[in-house]
């Protein structure tokens, strides 16, 4: 079992070298990147020209949990997108590249990227 997780860790690792090898953020056009685990998910808006995040928001953050929406769903995801949508707004990113970290562009990982792009971010 150890040998399948393992496994499983190597190749997001692989896919996430290869999407950030095609991707980076500037101060004109962030990165927004995210990160999924099976229970939480975590999304930050990211200058790598300056190497600084500009906003970030999780599942475990008081302005989630205000929500009252399930962490782990696909409801929550768009909770969250929805957050950190209006994050970024507030400290003046229009546009932002999207990282989905390794992740397939589905369930959680998409929710939370239609729902940033409904609360005003353009990728």
């Amino acid at each position: 079992m150890q040998k399948n997780i393992l496994k499983r860790q190597s190749g997001l690792a692989r896919r996430h070298r290869r999407v950030r090898g095609k991707i980076s953020g500037t101060a004109a056009r962030p990165r927004l990147c995210v990160t999924r685990s099976n229970n939480n998910i975590y999304a930050q808006v990211i200058d790598d020209v300056a190497r600084v995040t500009i906003c970030g928001a999780s599942t475990m953050g008081a302005d989630f949990k205000k929500t009252g929406a399930k962490a782990s769903t696909v409801a929550g995801a768009a909770e969250l997108g929805t957050i950190i949508g209006k994050l970024a707004q507030e400290k003046g990113v229009k546009e932002v590249v999207f990282d989905r970290g390794g992740n397939l562009y589905h369930g959680r990982v998409k929710a939370l990227a239609d729902a940033a792009r409904e609360a005003g971010l353009k990728f």
